[in-house]
């Protein structure tokens, strides 16, 4: 057996395939950028099949630079959640396009379910809230407005899942599972289910049929197709983006928090083997699981982070590259009172507001794109204080926060991070732990380290540490500006 792991990491923008060493070091990279498709406001779509070809074409490029796939000891995938896949069992063709989990057309349908009173049912049994964020409604509208997927499922053909159960079936030539942290993201599992619950199913209108069997993140889940790959390599790690940048971020003892800041942001707090329970409008997810044992998580999703700075940079042309954003944030002392809330498509925790719609206060003939691209990156550590008080509220008070992503780059925002929130910020050198998670599983999972712990310590590399300085009358001024403005939207 090789002793290496690839790792490929479907994301909302582009996927990726990384080969790692079982010490961690990245070895190689091959990535793709994957096409947004917004055919109507609200709407956000990815052609399923163009992410299994370019996720195949990084894979080949990863293999190819290394010398062929002999070395591999194990895959792990991890993607980007609560997307969703519509394909035909017998061809394997994508049936239509896969719904982003950032869409929102299924927001009157989650409507109708809060007025019906299934809100607090819901909650209880999955630990998520209706929002057209998740899963369910969106395989709810493939059904309803998709002939193609309605007549699969006529015929019994038809499968609904996620980006990692579509690669999983690609690669392995029919494999049909999902992993238990990615299912806990479909309103479709209990927390305390091992399997799709058929209640739930029908008060969604998805037939049990069309799901595929909920497996653990980490053991022997599947195989690939020689086929495909050339070789049969065992698949041994499968989770969701944020559970595995946890598990990245070395989060695995109860109360550890980490925070993603990529397209969006998502902060995860370890609850160990305690199902969460939430009265703040956080939801419970399911970590990790092991031979059916579960490790969960508590989490506050951000839909956009990231993809503000995306937006002031392809949309408006304020900025030529995100990476402008922090020399334009320390060329000023504040940003002016401009206050951005970037609620483009919607507000996540702890507002859950799909009907908000973003603002920008405060401008005057001052204003100018410093200030608009430092209100920009304010702007993530105002809605992690909003979720760093749900947290607390809810009995898990984060006492550091670990940091990865994409914008966690920027040290001008990490250090905002540690001084609004007024704790500790740590960034580990190699930040996309994302794929690090995913390594890690599949490192357990095929048996190069014994234990999620073990592999941390063997894999897991330095780290930065960045300590609050905010004088707390400046905080307290820009949380009013914040609320003021949130209250606007």
């Amino acid at each position: 057996m090789g002793d290496q792991i690839l790792v490929l990491d479907a994301g909302t923008t582009s996927t990726r395939a990384m080969l790692f060493g079982a010490d961690g070091a990245l070895l190689q990279m091959a990535q793709r950028e994957l096409t947004q498709h917004y055919p109507q406001p609200g709407w956000v779509e990815h052609d399923a099949g163009e992410i299994w070809q370019r996720t195949l074409a990084c894979v080949q490029d990863v293999l190819a630079k290394a010398g062929g796939g002999g070395a591999v000891a194990a895959i792990g995938i991890t993607n980007q959640r609560e997307t969703v896949v519509a394909w035909d069992r017998n061809t394997g063709e994508p049936l239509a396009r896969a719904i982003v989990w950032q869409d929102r057309r299924t927001a009157p349908l989650c409507a109708d379910l809060k007025a019906a009173g299934h809100e607090a049912e819901v909650q209880r049994r999955t630990g998520l809230l209706l929002d057209p964020y998740f899963s369910a409604t969106k395989m709810r509208w493939l059904l309803d407005n998709e002939a193609s997927v309605r007549a699969a499922a006529e015929r019994r053909a038809l499968a609904l899942g996620t980006v990692e159960s579509w690669l999983v079936f690609k690669l392995s030539g029919g494999a049909f599972v999902t992993d238990a942290s990615n299912a806990s993201r479909t309103l479709l599992l209990p927390l305390e289910g091992a399997q799709f619950d058929p209640g739930l199913c029908a008060l969604f209108g998805v037939p049990p049929a069309a799901l595929a069997e909920v497996v653990d993140t980490h053991g022997m889940l599947a195989r690939t197709s020689g086929d495909v790959l050339g070789a049969s390599i065992p698949i041994c790690g499968l989770a969701g983006d944020q559970q595995a940048a946890t598990v990245g971020q070395g989060c695995l003892a109860p109360g550890e928090t980490k925070g993603t800041y990529g397209t969006g942001a998502f902060v995860l707090t370890n609850q160990g083997d305690a199902v969460p329970r939430s009265a703040h409008r956080l939801l419970g997810t399911v970590l990790t699981q092991r031979d059916g044992k579960r490790r969960f998580a508590l989490e506050g999703s951000v839909f956009v982070a990231g993809s503000l700075v995306q937006w002031l940079r392809d949309s408006l042309g304020l900025i030529g590259s995100a990476a402008e954003t922090e020399a334009l944030a320390r060329s000023i002392p504040d940003s002016g009172e401009v206050t951005i809330v970037p609620a483009l498509s919607g507000l996540g925790a702890p507002h859950w507001r799909s009907d908000a719609r973003g603002v920008i206060a405060g401008l005057s003939f001052s204003s100018g794109r410093a200030q608009i691209a430092r209100a920009a990156l304010e702007a993530m550590a105002h809605q992690t204080h909003d979720l760093a008080d749900a947290f607390a509220a809810d009995g898990a008070p984060w006492a550091t926060l670990r940091i990865d992503g994409g914008m966690s780059a920027n040290d001008w925002m990490a250090q905002d991070l540690a001084d609004m929130l007024d704790i500790g910020v740590e960034r580990p050198d190699f930040v996309e732990t994302t794929a690090f998670g995913a390594a890690m599983l599949a490192a357990v999972g095929v048996g190069l380290h014994p234990s999620l712990e073990d592999a941390v310590l063997a894999m897991r590399g330095k780290v930065r540490r960045f300590e609050p300085s905010l004088a707390p009358e400046r905080r307290d001024e820009r949380l009013a500006r914040w609320r003021k403005a949130l209250g606007a939207v």
